[in-house]
């Protein structure tokens, strides 16, 4: 036994004499450059102007370039990814080493910089200026007189609402191209249509609404049923054909924003909800509500959503169905008012509703409860919150509840605040921007239209 171990170490160690006497090393494989690209922030869409950031995984020692559609983007080791051209990109990267290469790619689809946000409507001052557009990014991001940045041209004096609809953003203004003291204006005039996701103009109508006494507001329900309301009423606008049709019965329609459900529009008239249907040249129905009208709102379920102040008040919700009563909800606390604006009296999440009363107590009402609570009053958050200017309106998605306020008229409407407030629990302020309103028509969710 001893001697077969002896044996075989002697074998062994006559081997290794033997390697090293004939000096015979293998080369070292080639090592092959390695290429990946990392996502920084996971997102593969993004709004034109805004930033993706891509860096490169690779061998130690290799060397790389980036490419964006074919044309070279450098060799940092982060890409930033910025662009205004919509539409999909091709992110690429070179790894070479050893006069060996690899490469890696991502596709990132752009799309228009207003496809998601808030927009705020401005009227302007009706003597010396025209309407103008607002516009917060999903990340707090401010771009003021969007419209004129994206034309070179302005919207109409007194801009009042605006509808969007297949990607086209309709806007209305009460006096167009002229003031109410008839004084001329350069502006693109009463009923603006725009890509809703660039605010590229695509068309504007002026003498085809000629007929039209101080509109107010729109609501789209097809590319030939526009429907706009004016002191006389509510006109149904073909902008194909370019005519205009007076929807008889339609007297009385209140300047107030209407609701779309389910291919119908409703809208506020004294007591009643007038019932509008494409194609239609009288009303559908006319629901008598028993009380005055302070709002109306499309319900996340289709349904609708009526306030009225009268004693007390009331919160309703209406099937878009038949025009029958769900069920109402007495409104002791607080007020259900729509103020002097245009804007509903109340704005709903789910079945969640909040009311100020175009003041800056705010107030939750809860409706499968039947429960009323007071917020928060904005004068102790923010400071100058001394007018409401058009009612609050809360963010479909987030809860959130968006305030306009000025701190009152003259020059003091220069400085304002576009407040927001987080409703998890009591009112917090999550957000504030100071002095991008004048005279603000209206909040506008992209996400609230579909």
């Amino acid at each position: 036994m001893k001697k077969s171990v002896w044996a075989c170490g002697a074998l062994i160690s006559l081997a290794v004499v033997s390697c090293s006497k004939n000096d015979v090393t293998e080369p070292l494989p080639v090592e092959n450059p390695e290429a990946e690209i990392v996502n920084v922030l996971s997102q593969n869409t993004a709004a034109q102007e805004d930033t993706l950031f891509f860096k490169v995984k690779t061998t130690k020692g290799a060397a790389w370039v980036w490419s964006v559609d074919g044309r070279q983007a450098g060799n940092d080791s982060i890409l930033k990814f910025v662009s205004s051209d919509m539409g999909e990109h091709i992110i690429r990267v070179a790894v070479s080493k050893n006069d060996k290469t690899v490469s890696a790619q991502t596709n990132v689809t752009v799309y228009g910089k207003y496809k998601y946000g808030t927009f705020v409507l401005n009227e302007g001052n009706m003597t010396t200026e025209n309407g103008s557009l607002t516009f917060i990014s999903p990340r707090g991001v401010v771009t003021d007189s969007a419209y004129f940045k994206a034309n070179g041209t302005e919207l109409g004096n007194v801009a009042q609402d605006l509808y969007i609809h297949h990607n086209k953003i309709y806007i209305i203004s009460q006096n167009g191209k002229k003031n109410a003291m008839g004084t001329s204006f350069n502006n693109d005039g009463l009923l603006v249509v725009a890509n809703a996701e660039t605010l590229k103009k695509e068309a504007a109508y002026n003498d085809e609404l000629a007929a039209l006494s101080w509109p107010s507001h729109v609501a789209v329900l097809n590319e030939e049923n526009v429907i706009i309301r004016d002191n006389s009423g509510l006109y149904r606008f073909n902008p194909i054909t370019r005519s205009l049709t007076f929807i008889k019965g339609s007297g009385y329609a209140a300047k107030m924003t209407m609701a779309v459900s389910n291919n119908k529009i409703f809208a506020a008239a004294g007591s009643k909800v007038y019932v509008v249907e494409p194609g239609k040249d009288t009303l559908t129905y006319a629901m008598d509500m028993k009380a005055s009208v302070s709002g109306v709102v499309k319900a996340s379920d289709g349904n609708i959503w009526v306030s009225t102040t009268g004693t007390p008040g009331k919160i309703s919700k209406i099937n878009f169905r038949d025009y029958s009563l769900i069920k109402a909800n007495d409104i002791t606390t607080g007020s259900l008012s729509a103020g002097w604006g245009a804007t509903p009296g109340i704005t709903a999440k789910g079945d969640t509703l909040y009311f100020s009363g175009a003041g800056t107590k705010m107030y939750r009402h809860i409706f499968n409860q039947g429960t009323t609570e007071f917020i928060a009053d904005a004068k102790t958050m923010v400071a100058n919150a001394n007018i409401v200017y058009n009612n609050i309106a809360v963010h479909p998605i987030t809860g959130e509840v968006y305030m306009n306020t000025i701190k009152g008229y003259g020059l003091n409407f220069l400085i304002n605040n576009i407040s927001v407030f987080g409703m998890s629990n009591k009112a917090t302020l999550s957000a504030n921007y100071q002095n991008y309103t004048n005279f603000p028509a209206g909040i506008f969710f992209t996400c609230s239209y579909n």
